[in-house]
């Protein structure tokens, strides 16, 4: 009897630790995906079948964390929280640059995404330098069409407030509240939000001539190597409905973005306040758009050739629209 419940113990060890090899191997790979909601309770059903996909073609167990700013996926960002980011194209830059994200595929976007400058109908200002000494409302560090793009079109400017919102239609609300002068958001944003913001009514001050790329899937570099390449075939091999559903494009080609880091990189060394030790220049009054003693306009690679750059306020506005960019190059650490 002694020697039965023995093998029959053993045999319950046995059934039991080959469960927790399997349960271990479930649990092994956990990944976390993380993107910009500006709180829509949305968000994270829009998520949920990629998230089911994923997990049961990964064996993993996968999170999904959005963060409700730029400014709070940046600080994702710089721990390397996030194993999958659906990133927009300022967000994007930076990860790839700074931080070593690899990109993997489009998101889905919108055609010809471009950055304005919007005031009320009735207002006075008819360019940009007569912003000067005016109150700007601007969206979160890490924003390409609310932060990056404004702040280099106005470069040499003096600005009476920066008045940063956190999200894309509170950029809006202040405008028609008279609490900012001007606002910048993406075209698209405009257009989203305007209706809703009714009998208040908006004209564009400033259409910046030059197309901001889609955004990006990227994968961290915390994620091993051979787990990336899972991943990336995984991602490839999404059915078109759950792709679309999550806003990627399995077959897309990576956009390119050597234009958009020139400008995030540029403005980051004229004015870093999306830096931990430069946040305080967005709450100094008035605000310096220039770096100390030099007012003279920055310059960046231009996306083609023939294409002009976008005119910062010290020279004239630019009114031709360029070239879009070639999605073949590829100036970014990491691509494939």
């Amino acid at each position: 009897m002694a020697i039965r419940i023995s093998r029959r113990s053993a045999l319950i060890l046995l059934f039991l630790s080959s469960c927790g090899i399997g349960s271990r191997s479930m649990q092994g790979i956990q990944l976390t995906i993380g993107t910009v909601s500006y709180g829509a309770t949305n968000s994270p059903k829009r998520y949920d079948r990629f998230q089911r996909y994923l997990a049961e073609k990964l064996q993993a167990v996968v999170q999904f964390e959005p963060a409700f700013n730029e400014r709070k996926a940046l600080e994702r960002l710089k721990s390397q929280a996030w194993s999958l980011v659906f990133a927009p194209p300022g967000l994007a830059a930076i990860a790839m640059t700074q931080y070593q994200y690899t990109p993997l595929f489009p998101l889905i976007g919108v055609n010809n995404l471009r950055s304005v400058l919007i005031v009320q109908k009735d207002s006075s200002h008819s360019d940009l330098q007569s912003l000067a000494g005016k109150r700007l409302a601007i969206g979160q560090p890490g924003s390409a069409t609310g932060y990056y793009f404004p702040i280099f079109n106005l470069y040499g400017l003096t600005l009476k407030e920066l008045f940063v919102t956190p999200t894309p239609k509170a950029v809006l609300e202040a405008v028609a509240q008279g609490q900012a002068d001007a606002g910048a958001v993406s075209l698209e944003e405009f257009n989203l939000y305007k209706a809703q913001l009714s009998p208040a009514e908006f004209r564009i001050l400033y259409n910046d001539p030059h197309k901001v790329p889609a955004g990006v899937v990227l994968v961290s570099p915390s994620v091993d190597r051979t787990l990336q390449e899972s991943v990336r075939k995984v991602l490839s091999e999404t059915p078109s409905v759950i792709a679309e559903e999550a806003g990627f494009v399995p077959t897309g080609s990576i956009p390119d973005y050597q234009y958009m880091i020139s400008v995030v990189d540029r403005v980051r060394s004229i004015f870093p306040a999306d830096r931990d030790e430069g946040t305080a220049l967005l709450a100094q009054k008035p605000v310096r758009l220039f770096t100390s003693g030099n007012q003279t306009a920055p310059q960046v690679v231009s996306p083609s050739p023939e294409s002009r750059t976008a005119s910062p306020a010290s020279e004239a506005p630019a009114s031709e629209p360029v070239a879009s960019p070639t999605a073949n190059s590829s100036p970014y650490p990491g691509s494939p």
